[in-house]
């Protein structure tokens, strides 16, 4: 069953900016600000990475070196929606990037959710 729906990947060129989306299922009654919701993403031939992750009451957020101050993750409770704001992308941010949700943080980025996104791709070149 499908819980988390994430969008809004695509080609950019390198500095541009993308702001990807996770939005929990009405239909599964899926609500996100019952969870912890971080993002993870995967290139080609490498591991998964755990670039952020936010408290389910959104008073916390942790980034990946890699990432820290371009990412912002942030929440919409009214939309039962997740976002992740991606500013001065690098052609080595290529990857999908997953949305995912759990019971916490585990005190920074992580790889290990409960629930997974089906992913989305994100092209940084020119």
């Amino acid at each position: 069953q499908t819980l988390l729906v994430d969008s809004g990947g695509g080609l950019v060129q390198p500095g541009g900016s993308l702001r990807l989306s996770c939005t929990g299922s009405t239909d599964s009654g899926f609500t996100l600000e019952l969870y912890a919701i971080g993002w993870v993403r995967q290139a080609p031939g490498k591991e998964r990475e755990g670039i952020s992750c936010m408290t389910d009451r959104g008073d916390s957020t942790t980034y990946a070196d890699s990432v820290k101050g371009r990412f912002t993750i942030s929440r919409d409770n009214a939309k039962n929606t997740v976002y992740l704001q991606m500013n001065n992308l690098k052609p080595e941010d290529t990857a999908v990037y997953y949305c995912a949700a759990d019971w916490g943080c585990d005190y920074g980025v992580k790889t290990d959710y409960k629930y997974w996104g089906q992913g989305t791709q994100v092209t940084v070149s020119s």
